[in-house]
Parts: structure tokens; C-alpha cells; sequence
């Protein structure tokens, strides 16, 4: 899909290494202290890095498992926020859901990936066109560098054009 011009700004934003650490500081600075990463946002997929060290580990010598849901939320949230920019429009959008599993012990740097973009577009064109709210189920997956799926996490948004 290729992207509106409001679209790439808001990508290459992100894609700054700089602005992108901004962005968490003042948005988000738990994500920034814990050392959430961007490692890729398209309008398929995106994905967010986060390591393992003293900032965000348990005390079972594991990533703990609110700092993956967190970055996990944040490889969806982030496609969320990028089909609103394309979009145009003044879009309102919550977590309405969420479901996790952790399958083993995430003890290395993990990789959370989301590639469900295009429904994320879809239901952003959705209610742009009704106005109504639209409900979207997205996936991600964390993997460790070594290729282990440590966790995967499943969140529902709502997205709802405001009202003038």
C-alpha cells in the first residue's frame, strides 16, 4: 500500500532515530526507560525491539511480563497511529481487549512483531466512511533473537471518526 504524504511524515518520524526517542520520552517514558526500539513500520508490519537487562527484568531473570506487553501493544499501536495519519481524518482509538500467552522465558532481547496493518487500514477507511466505531483484532509475536516465540499477545482497537 503505498502511503499518503501525511502518512510518510508520520513513518519518517518515526523512523528518526531522535524524533522516535522524543516521542517516548514525552508520550510514552516508560517505554523509553524500559528501551523499546523501532526496528521496522510499513503500512504491513512494524515491529519493536526490547532488550533484556536490569531496567526491565523480573526477579526470575526474565523480561517482565508487563514490559512485553507493553511493547507488544506498541508494535500495534504504532500501525494503529500510522492509518490514522494516512487517513486524514480525526480518528479516537483504544485498546478495547487483551489476551496474552508467555510460552517460555524471555531471558534475551525480543523482538515484538505486528503484521496486521492492512486491517488496521481497513477499519480506519471503515469508519471514516460510516463514522461508526470498528473493532479490530491484531497479533503480535515476540521472538527472541535466537528465533524462540517467547510470548504472543493478541489486542483489540476501537477506532471511531470524532465528531465535528
Amino acid at each position: 500500500m503505498k502511503l499518503s504524504p501525511k502518512g510518510k511524515k508520520f513513518r519518517d518520524r518515526i523512523d528518526n532515530w531522535f524524533l522516535f526517542n522524543l516521542f517516548l520520552l514525552i508520550k510514552l517514558p516508560l517505554a523509553w526507560i524500559a528501551g523499546c526500539r523501532i526496528r521496522r513500520i510499513d503500512a504491513e508490519a512494524c515491529a519493536i525491539n526490547m532488550p533484556y537487562g536490569w531496567r526491565n527484568q523480573n526477579p526470575f531473570q526474565s523480561i517482565y511480563f508487563a514490559a512485553q506487553s507493553m511493547s507488544a501493544e506498541m508494535s500495534t499501536g504504532m500501525l494503529c497511529m500510522l492509518a490514522i495519519e494516512h487517513s486524514g481524518e480525526d480518528i479516537a482509538m483504544l485498546v478495547s481487549d487483551n489476551r496474552s500467552q508467555f510460552t517460555k522465558k524471555a531471558n534475551g532481547h525480543v523482538t515484538f512483531t505486528c503484521n496486521d496493518g492492512q486491517k488496521m487500514f481497513d477499519a480506519v477507511a471503515e469508519t471514516c466512511k460510516t463514522g461508526e466505531p470498528v473493532l479490530v483484532e491484531m497479533r503480535s509475536v515476540g521472538v527472541m533473537d535466537n528465533g524462540v516465540e517467547v510470548s504472543n499477545f493478541g489486542f483489540t482497537w476501537t477506532v471511531k471518526k470524532r465528531s465535528s
